[in-house]
């Protein structure tokens, strides 16, 4: 597959590539650019109008898109937030920093467990912040909090190399947003409800018997249940009953500052917050990681967008967000850093098919993708868009059709700041630099490793000589009803049990020619069809020698409550304060 040149970016092209290749040819260094990274929540690759929506208004992404290069085949190294977001940030699988969970969920789902990004994983903004970077992270997190205390905070990250965060520890839920359905463990929750009154029916069918005389134990025993039932209902209330005022919150660096989340405000000051940061670092080279509460539900949307689009509160959400991205833009033009500024564009994962209040679909478009959020190898799940943007060192209005990941942006901000990935450990990125600059045709990507948890599902090929792209599914996940597109007896499909099936032979796909993973190959259909999956069970093989054991982060131990690591801006348990001063005085013109 070869890049596709639009027609009017050309000679913009050309010039771009000559200029750079005439500067290192004589030596001269191009001074070390600033970092701007945009991540969106759940964002769907066809949710925008660069991507193919005509429906949802993108003018500032789309804009971007325009000024820069569009990732084509950009796939994130999961197919949800923690684990994307873990291997975003390190650069490597997130099996091999054991963020990828062997148990449902596959995220953490409490800011008080005790799971997270371990502190011997070297992100990028650790490297950046060693090579003089101001280096800052405004938005979700969703990467652990604490370890063994409430305020050792281990996994936060001012821990990981950034000097300065504002946001929420881990994501904005259902439950952030009062009258709506918690999003959190409804199996769980309903399994707990279900014993809690099982129990009860116990106590009253044990104390009717004693009444009655047809049974004759003694009344301690009774009280020992019924307390017991007692304490069964409070412990597992209070981790779930009060979850909004425990999980939904605000933090500046390592204080909690709004707990709960004022959901009518939260766009603002993640708005305010960025573009404060970028004021107050013009003069010096930063980071900026912006990583947006948007799209994700309950896709909460000010009065300003409300009812805007023609795609419900989820367009309205999508809207939204492109305006949030043409301030930070603007604010980047304003302070003169427009030159000097790599921007990336993307979103952790694909857009949520279940998501659904009724008949209403309230999660992404995938476009001619097949799947979504948390469904392991599909395309849906993991085919997100991509955009990069380097005034002057990058080609303009392009498209790269060659495989990237999200991993890839480890090494290739590494390099820009003139530090270099760590040796101790295997990093899975590539520097895509030169790719991005038209100095090469070809991705340095191989194989693609499919991970759906702990579980591998599928793997990717890629045959630059024949421009091939090959995709063999092991494991796929059950669809319901049948022949439905996605898990809606679930809120989200599975990666393991009852809820999968595993393929023997595997399915294969030539994604160059079926992209939506429509048909697949036989050996019948595929003359090389053995031939592919030889291949590819080898670099299985040489893959699975590279893993090292590490200690679980998404284990039942780790994404469970503990009560002494809640963050609490009160006394614990009365977790309530509203200490953002300032957020009357927010006032940002649309």
């Amino acid at each position: 597959m070869l890049n596709r040149l639009k027609c009017g970016a050309l000679r913009c092209s050309l010039a771009t590539v000559l200029v750079s290749f005439f500067l290192q040819s004589y030596g001269l260094s191009v001074s070390r650019p600033n970092i701007l990274l945009i991540m969106a929540d759940d964002l769907g690759y066809g949710d925008l109008g660069c991507f193919g929506n005509d429906t949802i208004r993108t003018p500032n992404i789309d804009q971007l898109a325009k000024e820069g290069v569009k990732l084509t085949q950009h796939i994130a190294a999961a197919p949800l937030c923690t684990p994307s977001r873990a291997a975003f940030l390190t650069g490597r699988y997130p099996i091999r920093s054991g963020m990828s969970a062997r148990t449902e969920p596959r995220v953490f789902i409490r800011t008080g467990s005790s799971g997270g990004l371990p502190p011997n994983e070297t992100t990028f903004a650790k490297l950046l912040q060693q090579q003089g970077y101001t280096t800052g992270l405004i938005g979700k997190w969703h990467q652990g909090v604490s370890c063994k205390s409430r305020n050792d905070h281990c996994h936060h990250p001012l821990n990981h190399g950034f000097d300065y965060f504002y946001g929420t520890p881990l994501s904005f839920l259902n439950e952030c947003q009062s009258g709506k359905d918690s999003e959190i463990s409804q199996q769980l929750r309903a399994a707990c409800w279900s014993y809690t009154h099982l129990i009860s029916l116990l106590v009253f069918t044990l104390l009717l018997g004693n009444i009655s005389g047809m049974t004759s134990l003694k009344w301690k025993a009774i009280a020992f249940v019924a307390v017991c039932g007692i304490l069964f209902f409070i412990t597992w209330f209070s981790c779930y009953g009060f979850s909004r005022y425990w999980d939904c919150i605000l933090m500046k660096e390592h204080i909690v500052t709004e707990q709960p989340i004022k959901a009518e405000n939260v766009t603002f000051k993640i708005l305010k917050e960025a573009i404060s940061f970028i004021e107050r670092n013009k003069q010096g080279l930063f980071l900026l990681f912006v990583s947006f509460l948007h799209v994700h539900t309950p896709c909460y949307t000010t009065e300003l967008f409300n009812g805007k689009s023609r795609h419900g509160l989820y367009g309205d959400n999508v809207e939204e967000m492109d305006w949030m991205v043409g301030k930070i833009l603007t604010a980047i033009d304003k302070e003169g850093l427009r030159d000097n500024t790599f921007v990336y564009f993307t979103s952790d994962n694909g857009g949520s098919l279940e998501l659904r209040e009724g008949s209403t679909q309230c999660g992404g478009w995938n476009s001619i993708y097949k799947g979504g959020k948390g469904m392991g190898g599909w395309e849906g799940g993991i085919h997100v868009p991509g955009i990069v943007r380097w005034p002057g060192m990058i080609p303009v209005n392009i498209s790269i059709d060659e495989p990237i990941s999200l991993m890839d942006i480890y090494p290739t901000v590494v390099h820009l700041a003139g530090a270099s990935v760590p040796q101790d450990r295997v990093i899975d990125g590539k520097n895509q630099i030169a790719l991005l600059q038209g100095e090469v045709k070809h991705s340095e990507h191989e194989f693609l490793f499919h991970y759906c948890g702990a579980y591998l599902h599928a793997v990717r090929w890629y045959q630059k000589e024949s421009g091939a792209l090959w995709k063999v599914h092991y494991v796929t996940p059950k669809f319901h009803p049948e022949g439905a597109s996605a898990c809606y007896n679930r809120k989200i499909c599975p990666c393991f049990g009852d809820g999968v099936t595993h393929h023997n032979p595997p399915l294969l796909f030539d994604l160059s020619r079926d992209p939506s993973e429509a048909n697949p190959l036989s050996p019948t259909t595929e003359p090389l069809f053995n031939t592919i999956l030889s291949h590819t069970e080898r670099a299985i093989r040489e893959h699975k020698k590279t893993l090292t054991p590490v200690p679980e982060q998404l284990d039942i131990y780790n994404i469970i409550w503990k009560p002494w690591l809640q963050p609490c801006c009160g006394a614990f348990p009365f977790c309530w304060c509203d200490d953002e001063t300032d957020s009357n005085a927010i006032n940002i013109q649309i």
